[in-house]
């Protein structure tokens, strides 16, 4: 019995089949479709006019009478209705418009596009204001026409001993609290790791409980429970100074008013290492967990003993969260300020450089002064973001 081969023999010509002769395949879609100018300025309008009243209902803010302000309610629909809805609505007729696009470029500026509004923003409430601040560090009190020489603010600064009085409390916050809130998170994380689930739970959750209290709340919740002072002879209710005093049989003191070796900012310190301690709990307890079980068993049978596994098993495996939760640590303490604000107003040299920044804008009515702080600031905190930067992605390189 013989078969037939669709395959015809090498060598041999395929017969080709006349266009449109009997062809029953649909021909397929054109590769490029064309520009459809309708569609795209509708898309354009469309995005222009969403923008404008977005732009219009947010900022006619100051025209809205007080009973709208009353009601968190409307201000909430408001900001669902305008913020939510809104953006829904541009990303819609930005879709609208990038589809009118010939198909290669519609692909090709798609991504870019959906990126847009977000850029945008960005560049609206960080890189503009950045720019502008340091625009004024350079000009007079009023900020309405430069200095002579341009660079006198910042000369004033560094001929300040105020200004390096709080550059060093500065500095003194940063050796501290990063290092100390980190190794506090690391020993929560690690001994909460070794309880029952429940426990775990309960404990995390009291530790953390301090992330939710406002910096300002903190401060006053210390200076009346820990560090408040009541005259000789009175009874003391706050803990340092009954301590103090009942134990030791020492006069109270005013705790936040001595300067002994800077002991006040250490003391402004532990407020905020309470505060943070439980932020650094969180992630690296989180780091801890996915660190494979395989490794730890592997180090127990080799008879590493916990100290060894913790040391040189667990502490490597984690170690680019303790760098993020370091860093993230430290940019927070650099620009620290509720709590020196609160407590101490800068005084018996506590001061630091965002409080300084505050007294010279709306105390001194200095501009000048207070942008050229902030511009320090900024300085200082760039080396770290780019070594962040640059450690996430040998992290994420290694992965």
């Amino acid at each position: 019995m013989s078969t037939t081969s669709s395959t015809p023999p090498v060598g041999e010509e395929v017969p080709q089949t006349p266009e449109g002769a009997g062809s029953s395949t649909t021909a397929d879609p054109p590769s490029d479709a064309g520009l459809q100018p309708g569609k795209l300025l509708f898309g354009v309008l469309g995005i222009a006019v969403t923008v404008w009243l977005m732009g219009n209902l947010f900022l006619a803010f100051a025209w809205y009478p007080q009973w709208f302000f009353d009601s968190k309610i409307l201000m909430g629909v408001l900001g669902l209705v305008v913020g939510v809805g809104g953006a829904a609505v541009l990303f819609w007729f930005l879709n609208t418009a990038i589809e009118a696009l010939p198909r290669r470029l519609e692909h090709g500026i798609m991504p870019y596009a959906f990126l847009l509004p977000g850029f945008s923003l960005i560049g609206l409430m960080l890189l503009f204001p950045t720019v502008q601040t340091i625009h004024y560090s350079f000009a007079n009190q009023s900020s309405t026409e430069y200095v002579d020489p341009l660079w006198a603010n910042f000369s004033s600064l560094f001929s300040s001993g105020d200004f390096w009085s709080a550059m060093f409390n500065n500095l003194l916050w940063i050796a501290v609290v990063p290092a100390v809130t980190v190794s506090l998170g690391v020993v929560v994380a690690v001994l909460a790791d070794k309880l029952s689930a429940g426990s775990e739970k309960w404990s995390k959750s009291f530790i953390f409980m301090p992330m939710a209290i406002s910096f300002v709340a903190a401060s006053a919740i210390w200076l009346t429970t820990v560090y408040g002072y009541r005259p000789p002879g009175e009874p003391q209710t706050a803990a340092l100074n009954a301590i103090w005093v009942n134990w030791f049989g020492q006069d109270p003191a005013s705790w936040l008013d001595i300067d002994t070796a800077r002991l006040n900012s250490i003391l402004l310190m532990v407020i905020l290492i309470w505060l943070q301690t439980g932020f650094a709990m969180v992630l690296l307890s989180s780091a801890i967990k996915g660190v494979p079980e395989d490794t730890l068993e592997a180090a127990r049978i080799d008879g590493a003993s916990e100290w060894q596994i913790f040391w040189q098993v667990i502490i490597p495996q984690i170690w680019g969260t303790i760098v993020t939760v370091f860093i993230t640590v430290l940019i927070l303490v650099m620009k620290v300020f509720d709590i020196v604000y609160v407590l101490t107003n800068g005084r018996n040299n506590t001061d630091v450089i965002a409080n300084m920044f505050f007294r010279e804008m709306f105390t001194n009515r200095d501009a000048g002064r207070a942008t050229a702080l902030i511009v320090v600031l900024l300085v200082a905190i760039i080396p770290i973001l780019i070594y962040q930067v640059r450690d996430f992605r040998k992290q994420e390189a290694m992965r």
